[in-house]
């Protein structure tokens, strides 16, 4: 059985320019890994995204760990002090492209599982849900993994979505929860005209503007336990109309609405759909709404498994996490429907940035804890 080092490994893995949708070999890089350690795994492609799934052994309980090898767009590669997949260390620091989200917790995940199944065969089985469509749409990813997995009847008990948790040291914060969230495109389709004969155009920018200051005058709730209160956003305005003397024909806008466990997608869609209407009426032209939830709010209560966890992290860096529910969403908004999930991994300080960054002995610290959860897990879990 091989050895795994987790800063090779996130080298290895940083070195495969995976921006979404490409794997470009990273997959590849991750199950000749796993196999080594005896894991089975499966490859499972939707559309023109690879997933894998691997596990290693078949007894209860089953301990995920979850993430995703595909990463965001460098930007401009002129702008990185080091090559944005060139993976290079210097002073002690490992750049690249990915290192933080999440390659680097990738690689801790498997280095760990090596020192653990090196102490003897674990009481359970340990697996791993990995995709190639987390910072992409979403839609052939995760999802579709999770839903094949129930379809199938496979089991998992508990899971850790290696997602960058830590704010500004390692250890100091997981999430145990996240806020839901809901894009919506309104359009509104109106009549053009000459502005000196309003009667024969129809104006859809005021009944648009009406219908964003009607959803942005109203305050969704006032928070919900352990979470913040729920907000929407306007986040685009778009008329295209270049004259000053034309009365134009549509006007668009997108809205984003993170919520809390006070309210379901479907819900909020239904009030913006009764809010369009009604600012519809008497108008001659038409109001559509596109609206999604792209993720439900949920929460992992606390407990056994949050406590395993912050035991964990006190182990390997003396330090008590807070638990937190804020930040945006992560694929744990699927695995939820598995079973109970939470949230821990590096500093997210340089996520998506240029010169994204994590220090060696912060990659090697987390593969600790990863370490230290898989041997707690099975001693309290096991023992139930």
């Amino acid at each position: 059985m091989t050895s795994v080092n987790t800063v090779e490994l996130a080298k290895a893995l940083v070195r495969k320019p995976s921006v979404t949708p490409a794997d470009a070999g990273a997959m590849d890089v991750l199950q000749a890994a796993l196999e080594g350690l005896g894991f089975r795994c499966r490859r499972l492609r939707f559309g023109e995204i690879e997933n894998l799934y691997a596990r290693r052994g078949d007894r209860s309980p089953n301990f995920c760990f979850a993430g995703h090898t595909d990463v965001v767009p460098v930007g401009d590669a002129t702008a990185w002090r080091e090559q944005p997949f060139g993976a290079q260390v210097v002073d002690g620091v490992l750049h690249g492209r990915g290192v933080v989200d999440m390659k680097g917790a990738v690689a801790a995940f498997v280095a760990a599982t090596s020192q653990v199944v090196a102490e003897g065969e674990p009481p359970g089985s340990i697996s791993l849900l990995i995709t190639g469509d987390e910072e992409g749409p979403g839609h052939d990813g995760t999802r579709r993994v999770v839903e094949l997995l129930q379809a199938e009847g496979e089991r998992i008990d508990h899971c850790l979505v290696g997602e960058p948790t830590s704010s500004a040291q390692l250890g100091d914060m997981i999430k145990v929860g996240r806020r839901g969230s809901l894009n919506a495109v309104i359009m509104v389709e109106g009549v053009q005209g000459h502005v000196a004969y309003p009667d024969r155009a129809a104006n859809p920018v005021p009944v648009l503007v009406e219908l964003l200051h009607r959803l942005g005058a109203r305050q969704l709730d006032q928070g919900y336990p352990e979470f913040q209160p729920s907000n929407l956003e306007v986040t685009d305005l778009e008329v295209g109309n270049p004259t000053h003397n034309v009365i134009p024909a549509r006007a668009k806008a997108r809205l984003n609405i993170r919520f809390n466990p006070t309210w379901k997608g479907a819900d909020l869609i239904a009030w913006i759909e009764a809010e369009a209407a009604k600012v519809a009426e008497g108008f001659r032209g038409s109001v559509a709404v596109d609206a999604r939830a792209t993720g439900e709010a949920f929460y992992t209560a606390l407990g056994p498994f949050t406590d395993l966890i912050a035991a964990a992290v006190r182990q390997a860096v003396g330090r008590t996490p807070e638990l937190s529910t804020s930040g945006g969403t992560s694929d744990a908004r699927f695995i939820r429907d598995l079973c109970p999930v939470i949230e821990f991994g590096l500093v997210g300080r340089t996520m998506h940035m240029v010169d994204e960054r994590a220090p060696v002995a912060e990659l090697q610290a987390l593969e600790q804890i990863y370490a230290g959860i898989l041997r707690l897990y099975f001693e309290r879990f096991c023992a139930r």
